[in-house]
């Protein structure tokens, strides 16, 4: 696991943006292709727009990537809450990819359905090999949860490479989500975290005892991975190494 620290907010997305850039250039050369899960939220949608701004939208071969999502919600594909909505605005649609480079989930059926054809289609993509993303981008919530892996939950224990349903009882709704195992199975993972409200989750992640329960991003320990943090100051200031 590596640590990153930069100064502010601006900082820690452009340093995140140039790990994008570098680890779709290594894929690529060594095996012609990006695959790439990315995560919902606020933090993201900036690295999005980043990635599609003139500063980067030429640095990466975009033809060559495929994208697949972390989590999504148990919403419509085009309600204001859907995390493939958010990354069509943000990236997708700016970026004129081709809808065959973009895998959503079909939340169209019922939750446990779209669970699994969302694990049919990671199967089918990586067509009877290991499921290995090239890179998982993750955030973190103020409850340590990442991607729809929350505190409390039956998928923490899950020990299957897939994607699951998951029943948040607090809000009353249900998430897709990609297991820790299938997430462990990536080359490269890379948390992006900024922001003062962050920072007790960040110590509770990094530096306590393990406690999946409360704390479930603790489950994010790739076996054969890169496994990389990007923080602010704000959100390093409680980590005391």
């Amino acid at each position: 696991m590596k640590i990153n620290v930069f100064n502010n907010e601006n900082e820690v997305l452009n340093g995140l943006a140039n790990y994008f850039v570098e680890i779709a250039a290594k894929s690529i050369a060594n095996h012609g292709q990006f695959s790439v899960a990315l995560s919902g939220g606020n933090s993201p949608k900036k690295l999005y727009e980043l990635l599609s701004s003139p500063l980067y939208k030429d640095k990466v071969e975009w033809s060559k990537v495929h994208f697949f999502f972390g989590d999504e919600r148990y919403v419509p594909l085009t309600d204001p809450q859907s995390n493939y909505l958010m990354a069509k605005k943000a990236l997708l649609e700016p970026l004129g990819l081709s809808y065959k480079q973009v895998f959503p989930v079909d939340t169209s059926v019922s939750p446990e359905e779209a669970a699994k054809k969302y694990t049919v289609d990671i199967n089918y993509y990586f067509a009877g090999v290991k499921v290995r993303f090239d890179l998982v981008l993750l955030g973190l919530g103020d409850n340590s949860h990442t991607a729809s892996l929350f505190p409390h939950t039956p998928v923490l224990h899950d020990k299957t490479v897939s994607a699951k349903e998951v029943f948040l009882d607090n809000q009353q709704v249900y998430r897709i989500t990609m297991t820790a195992p299938l997430i462990n199975q990536a080359h490269h993972i890379a948390y992006l975290v900024y922001g003062e409200g962050k920072a007790i989750a960040v110590h509770h992640v990094i530096e306590d005892k393990k406690d999946i329960e409360n704390y479930p991003a603790q489950l994010i320990k790739p076996a054969d991975g890169d496994l990389q943090w990007f923080l602010d100051n704000s959100a390093a200031s409680l980590l005391k190494k």
